[in-house]
């Protein structure tokens, strides 16, 4: 069975059950001493609690090295996100309400969830983050705040990979909410997508894909493989495509020790959190591959959400993540060059360190 506690937390674990409903979830609210927690509510049928404290760990890490003052927590409830409308949303509300006294966590959107989503989380408990803009919200998922944060922590790696982002190949692993909006920042600044994959398999196009009129395609309800022009190939197939730039933006744990050795890439952008494995991300080391790790590349959706939770636009938002994420990718990457140490050590030290800060200025230091 998995354990965990450690200096950091988890400060709380809930799990909720109720079973005439078909109801089951948890909640971790790793670290609270930055401030309240913020993380995203996931759906998927097969998430479990050592995944969900993962994920509230990196939310924790995050949103300190973001300089959010939120700490870290993570919500998944067990179903199939393409569940009809109406029993979706009779879940989420359920879940929601069952933790209304959770004061110290903050909803937003995740895998499975989306602005409407939080929506009605905030019908019901009146805290939730990446809301619809007709409420007051900045919608992360439609504008691509994650996107454009990964689109900024590759220019601030270009220099550490020697690569020039005109003409850079690139290839997306998952292409959904932030995988799409990533192509479309990326390929405006010179890349070329080469390969995107989806649930249901992967297109490839040496000669570049039409970002724009495959996500009309994906908006229409079709998978990447049902795109007019492209080569047609199965799902994990997406690993074997040589590129410059790939950009992991679906499910955790998709590089590990039995296919990395696979992937043939010079940059690497953790979309997706904790996307990669421990070891794979030291071979890739090993090999010369820079990889920027999660909480750091994909920080723009929390901080989005975070300048939401104060009141501030879109456009104060995009300056805002452009700046943090620039500045946190070139601090990890210069710290793992004049230290030798593998970028995600230099990340986690960073991060660490702030926590450490926050938790010395409170009074209880179990969080």
């Amino acid at each position: 069975m998995f354990r965990f506690a450690d200096q950091f937390g988890p400060a709380r674990t809930i799990h909720v059950h109720e079973p005439s409903l078909g109801l089951k979830g948890i909640l971790v609210i790793d670290n609270v001493a930055c401030g309240p927690a913020i993380g995203g509510l996931r759906m998927a049928p097969d998430v479990g609690v050592e995944e969900c404290f993962r994920l509230a760990r990196a939310m924790t890490l995050k949103n300190a090295a973001a300089g959010l003052a939120h700490g870290g927590g993570k919500s998944v409830l067990f179903g199939d996100p393409r569940m009809p409308r109406e029993r979706k949303q009779a879940l989420i509300r359920a879940f929601a309400h069952a933790l209304r006294n959770e004061r110290d966590y903050l909803f937003g959107p995740d895998m499975g969830t989306d602005e409407a989503c939080m929506a009605w989380v905030r019908d019901e408990i009146g805290r939730a983050v990446g809301l619809p803009a007709e409420l007051g919200g900045i919608p992360l998922d439609e504008i691509g705040a994650t996107g454009w944060g990964l689109c900024h922590a590759a220019l601030a790696a270009l220099p550490y990979c020697g690569l020039d982002l005109a003409g850079a190949r690139l290839a997306i692993q998952g292409f959904g909410a932030v995988g799409r909006h990533a192509a479309r920042f990326l390929t405006a600044r010179g890349a070329v997508l080469v390969a995107a994959a989806d649930s249901r398999g992967t297109l490839v196009d040496d000669g570049g894909i039409d970002v724009e009129a495959l996500i009309r395609d994906k908006r229409a309800g079709l998978g990447v493989c049902e795109h007019a022009r492209g080569e047609r190939r199965s799902v994990d197939a997406v690993i074997d495509v040589e590129c410059d730039i790939w950009v992991p933006a679906a499910r955790p744990d998709v590089i590990r020790e039995d296919n990395v050795d696979r992937l043939r890439t010079r940059l690497v952008l953790e979309g997706a959190n904790i996307p990669f494995s421990a070891e794979a991300e030291r071979r890739l080391h090993e090999r010369g591959v820079c990889v920027v790790p999660d909480f750091i590349a994909n920080a723009g959706g929390v901080i989005c959400a975070a300048l939401e939770y104060r009141g501030s636009t879109q456009a104060a938002a995009f300056a805002t993540i452009a700046e943090r994420v620039t500045q946190n990718t070139a601090e990890t990457l210069e710290r793992a060059r004049v230290a030798g140490i593998l970028p995600r050590r230099a990340a986690l030290d960073m991060a660490t360190q702030r926590v450490q800060k926050a938790m010395s200025l409170r009074r209880f230091t179990i969080f």
